[in-house]
């Protein structure tokens, strides 16, 4: 098994909505290291702390699960959305997406807190700089995380 930190803006989807759809479609992914993320290294089962980003406190506000392997994004061929890719064509699609299964809606650990916890500070969405959507996350880092979100 392995661990996935996924971003996700809260007003586009947040750990409630996928609370209340129970699965999602991660959807709009247009960087392509966290497209090979999906596409190569993704399994069924892997675990995801869902983050919210680009938000008054961003951090991670629950636990999910990859819950169906990368297939094409429809969303890079649909002219109305946002994620919309002209070069993209059906027959050698450039984008895929996996779908979250939601586990848990937990306390937000925020970004503050987590640059704040030692054990937490080789994780890549705490470097300077990172902007990654998915990044990959240590069984360390996982095992420290899910024991801070049961701290009060």
């Amino acid at each position: 098994m392995r661990y996935w930190l996924m971003k996700s803006e809260p007003d586009e989807a947040s750990i409630l909505d996928l609370q209340k759809a129970g699965t999602l479609p991660w959807t709009g992914v247009r960087n392509y290291q966290a497209r090979n993320f999906m596409r190569d290294d993704m399994r069924l089962g892997d675990g995801v702390l869902f983050y919210h980003s680009s938000c008054p406190e961003p951090g991670i506000a629950g636990l999910a699960e990859v819950c169906r392997a990368a297939y094409p994004d429809a969303t890079q061929f649909d002219t109305s959305s946002h994620y919309y890719d002209a070069k993209s064509k059906p027959e050698a699609p450039r984008w895929v997406h996996v779908d979250v299964r939601w586990r848990e809606t937990t306390r937000l650990l925020s970004l503050k807190e987590m640059r704040e916890a030692p054990e937490l500070a080789s994780m890549r969405v705490l470097e300077r700089g990172s902007r990654l959507s998915i990044t990959p996350v240590t069984p360390a880092e996982w095992q420290a995380v899910l024991k801070r979100l049961r701290q009060a």
